[in-house]
């Protein structure tokens, strides 16, 4: 009887404990709050205002950066900064203001096998001062090893001989030498304020009409 008492005793132990515990639990759980998961690499690791950054060499500045903001991010393969706000490079010849580069966002990446890229995008504007050269494009790459420059997109190239047009073009970095790779409807100024060639359709040139029967003449007929 005595064992019997005992068994009895022992199993309503178990169970409260039991109970007990699964109360525990309960309680915890209600009390636990499971939140989404985070991206930590969406976030960014550093945030800077009003960047302005100068490479100088012999005591002479060749490029300056401006930006309103630039965000640093980090992920398993690469990092990079983030130029959501505007951004704008001024490349010097010697103490002159050669090219000056515009656009609405760029971004600069390093991948974990030390590869670079520059990409700059939105309404892209450059400008060569000394050239009196203007291109606008879509979006622009910067090779900084090789000092070029170049896109794959759509290209207007005004300048004092006329405008093209096209798609890619290739140039070096101060935008001295740019090459126009598919150009079509391009118009050559022949003569200033007067003449102009259509070199994609062309018909003939268009003339002055107050001109004709003055300074106009033919070949043979004079």
């Amino acid at each position: 009887m005595h064992r019997q008492s005992f068994h009895i005793i022992e199993s309503a132990a178990a169970a409260i404990m039991a109970a007990a515990f699964l109360l525990f639990v309960q309680s915890c759980k209600s009390k636990t709050e499971v939140t989404d998961y985070i991206d930590i690499s969406a976030a960014p690791r550093q945030v800077g205002d009003s960047i302005y950054a100068v490479n100088s060499v012999n005591g002479e500045i060749t490029l300056r950066l401006e930006a309103p903001r630039m965000e640093k991010y980090e992920t398993d393969t690469s990092s990079y900064e983030l130029f959501p706000s505007g951004f704008d490079v001024f490349s010097y010849n010697k103490t002159d203001l050669e090219t000056h580069i515009h656009s609405k966002a760029a971004r600069h990446t390093i991948t974990k096998y030390r590869e670079e890229t520059w990409e700059v995008f939105g309404d892209v504007v450059i400008t060569n001062h000394i050239n009196g050269q203007v291109l606008k494009t879509d979006t622009l790459y910067w090779d900084r090893y090789n000092h070029r420059i170049f896109t794959h997109c759509f290209v207007e190239m005004f300048s004092p001989q006329g405008l093209m047009q096209g798609y890619g073009m290739e140039s070096d970095e101060q935008a001295r030498h740019a090459e126009i790779l598919r150009p079509f409807n391009s118009f050559s100024r022949i003569e200033e304020d007067s003449l102009y060639l259509d070199t994609a359709n062309f018909i003939g040139p268009i003339l002055d009409k107050s001109k004709i029967g003055k300074d106009l003449k033919i070949k043979g007929k004079e």
